[in-house]
Formats: C-alpha cells, structure tokens, sequence
C-alpha cells in the first residue's frame, strides 16, 4: 500500500468509478431480471456489491472519504433490515480498520513532527499499525519512561486528499443515497469538510484532550487518556486497552450492551457541564469497554465548544418535547430558530414529529431499537419528501449552534440503537442538562421500562 493518494487525477478517478460501476450493476441487474430472477433477489445482490465498492474504496482513499464511510456506518441501525443485512460487515469495518501507509512514510512523519532522533523517546515502537483513523493511524509503543502509548501519525497528504475527496463525495449523492434512505448526503459532506479540517490540526486535538482528561482525571466511570507529546503531524496519548464498541455491539452480552450505552450517553450528556465541551465523533471505533467496566473514549479532534446558555437551551428543548404541548413546542422552535420567521405550521403536526424524538426522555426507562431508529428515518423521509409550498419540511432549521451537538446526539443515538441499550437516560438528562431539571418537568409515573 502506497501513500495516501495524493494527485487529484488518482483519488478522483477511484470515486468516479463508482456511479460508473452502479450503472454496470444496474443495468447486469436489469439483465438477470429479464431472465427470470426475482426482482428482490437482484436488487439485494446489487445493493452487496455496490456497498462493497463503496467501503472498499472509502476505507482505500483514507481522509475525508473514508470519514464519510465512517459517518454513515453510525446511521446503520436506521436502514431496513433487508437493506442494511447484506453489507453491514463492510460498513462496521471502516470503524475499526483500513489498510496501513509503508514504516517508511510512517518513519518519515515522525522525524518531522518528533526529530531525527524519534527512536530514542521511544523504548518499544511497533512499525504495524494498531488501528487506522480517517486521517491517520495508530502505533502502540512504549515511551522512553515505560508507559504504554498510542502514536497517531496523519497521513502525507491528508490535507490536500481532503479537499479534492469532498468535492469528488459531494456529487456521489446518487449512489449514497440509495444505501442510506432519509439521510441528505450533501449538507452532511459540507458538514464534515468543516469540521475535518480543524480535524487535522493535531495541536488543537492535543488542547481538546487535555481539557477531558483533566475533567475526567479519577472518574468512576470514563478514561480519557493523558497526551504524552505532540509536534507537527504526530499525536502522543497514552495506550487504551479495552473490548473496541464495535465488539460489544457484535458480541456482547446485555448486561454489557446496556452498560457501554449507558456510559457512552453519560459522556456526551456530561461534557458541556464538566469541560464545556462534546465529543462529536461517537462512531463506535473511538470507544473500548474496559476490564473494570469503565468507557474509554479516544479521538478528540472533532470536540466543540458548548456555552453555558445552549446547554441550558438543550436541556429545555428536550424537557418540553417530553411535555408534548403542541403550543410550547412550536414556541420554542421559534425561539431557538429551528422554524422560519415567517413559518406557518400546524402545531399538532409539529408536536408529532418532535415527541417521538424525546421518547427516551420522557420515561425513566428506555430501550433504544434498530425499529425504533427506522420509525425515526422514516419519518424523517417523509417529511422531508413533501417540498409543496408550505410544506412543514420548507419551515424547519438547524440553528449554526446546535450542529455540532445535533450531530454529537444523532450520532450516540444510532451506537445505541446498534447496542440495542436500555437504561434510565432521563436520570442522566435531569443529571447534566441544566434546562431539562429546571422547571415543573411532566408527570413521569413509575420506572416502567419502554421497548421503542
């Protein structure tokens, strides 16, 4: 495996074969079908070897486009079973691997972030990857004062890799968005272009994982590993041993499923309060349960800021979609600028919408569901399908502020929905979000469990 492609004509004829292979396989599809295969049979064989395609080039071409394969692994658990059987294998693979650059090229970016002599602050160093990020991979090694470590080197190239991946992915609309149904695939590529280049400022994810560390230093619950060293393009942190999320989800018992679920909510909800900050990047790759039952979290180049008055704000919204007041609700969406100014709704087909979204919420147990998260896509779609003048989706906004911290809990929503967790997440709302316990809250009964 060569350098992270880096000549645009390279990385954009790979893409660019991707609608031209879904034509093929459409039309081979069109093909059997005329000659007596069922039509459900090749459209599922088609959906496998495009998904296969898919992932495989993603997972090849690294950077930003293997982010998006990254990204829309998490939205998983929203697709149809018969959609989503064939290529989940190919989907969860990009969170936890991706083939690995030459120890050359590796050797190379650690000179120029570490020095000629990176070797001797090192007593160990394995030249295998341990694991593969988006624009980067991991090391294990040991530092020159025995601690255990993980060394994230950024591929040569990232950067650039990333501003051609993004215009190329932006107009592979047709063939995503077949696999992933109610998902709009150009607002979230122009999203994650944002957000990747802050990503690949390895000082920046050096101050952001610093600040949870020391939050976090002795918690009961989480581990954020301490940062070791960073110069240039490589990232020191200390080494995180522990069952990778995408293992528990695959193989874990309830007892586990529901634990990791449990804590990895804990940690988005309790960010903004401990360091004013949320982990963005909740793809289940950037998680291990540990041996003594605590979440270790990795990965915070993605981090962003959340003032004291929005998490009030959040904590607000979600308390009045659980009352479920038509009117209250509309008001607040007003308010906070998730509907136009001049929008004219009807505030009974907006509460229908909102509520369901605050279910897990509203009861003092919950079960989140691979069926509920596609009751969630479908609606979604629907809603999003009727663009007549005056259609509710034409009145709706996602506010600048809210969209790290939507994506953060969309994002934890699908990890749980994939460990089919339960738990008393109201609890840990009433906990960590100041404007859901403030107030008179709804009348919550018992601690009956609810299986969406």
């Amino acid at each position: 495996m060569s350098d992270i492609p880096r000549r645009a004509v390279t990385r954009t004829a790979k893409l660019a074969a991707l609608p031209l292979g879904f034509a093929g396989r459409t039309a081979l599809g069109f093909g059997k079908r005329t000659i007596g295969r069922p039509a459900e049979a090749v459209a599922l064989e088609v959906q496998r070897r495009t998904a296969e395609q898919l992932f495989s080039v993603l997972g090849e071409l690294k950077g930003g486009a293997m982010k998006v394969g990254q990204l829309l692994s998490i939205f998983e658990a929203g697709l149809p079973e018969e959609v989503a059987g064939p290529f989940r294998a190919s989907l969860t693979r990009l969170q936890e691997a991706a083939p690995p650059m030459p120890a050359a090229t590796t050797h190379k970016v650690l000179a120029e972030g570490l020095g000629a002599d990176w070797r001797d602050r090192f007593a160990e160093f394995d030249d295998r990857p341990a694991a593969a990020a988006s624009i980067g991979q991991v090391h294990k090694a040991v530092w020159h004062d025995g601690r255990a470590v993980a060394v994230k080197v950024q591929y040569p190239g990232a950067a650039q890799a990333l501003m051609s991946d993004f215009n190329q992915i932006s107009r592979l609309s047709r063939v995503i968005t077949p696999l992933f149904p109610g998902i709009e695939v150009k607002p979230v590529v122009a999203d994650l272009k944002r957000r990747l280049q802050k990503e690949l400022d390895y000082v920046d994810e050096a101050r952001a994982q610093t600040a949870f560390h020391d939050a976090y230093a002795g918690d009961p619950d989480f581990v954020v590993p301490a940062v070791v060293a960073q110069s240039g393009n490589v990232l020191v942190t200390e080494w995180l041993e522990g069952t990778p999320l995408a293992r528990v989800i695959a193989e874990g018992s309830q007892e586990e499923r529901d634990r990791a679920g449990l804590l990895l909510f804990r940690f988005l909800l309790s960010g903004p309060t401990r360091c004013e900050m949320i982990h963005i990047d909740p793809h289940p790759g950037n998680f291990r349960l540990l041996a003594d039952g605590r979440l270790g979290v990795m990965d915070f180049g993605g981090a962003a800021h959340v003032p004291d008055e929005l998490q009030w704000s959040i904590g607000r919204l979600l308390r009045i979609g659980t009352l479920g007041d038509p009117d209250e609700i509309v008001d607040a969406l007003w308010e906070e600028g998730f509907l136009a100014p001049d929008a004219e709704v009807d505030p009974e087909e907006v509460a229908a919408l909102v509520t369901p979204h605050a279910a897990p919420f509203a009861v003092g147990r919950f079960r989140y569901t691979r069926e509920w998260m596609r009751e969630q896509t479908s609606r979604g779609l629907g809603l999003a399908a009727d663009m007549r003048p005056g259609a509710l989706a034409r009145q709706f906004r996602l506010p600048p502020q809210y969209l790290a911290v939507s994506r953060a809990l969309a994002g934890g929503g699908g990890v749980l929905c994939q460990l089919e967790a339960e738990g008393d997440y109201r609890a840990e709302a009433e906990r960590w979000l100041p404007g859901f316990a403030d107030g008179d809250g709804p009348d919550l009964g018992d601690e009956t469990a609810v299986t969406a």
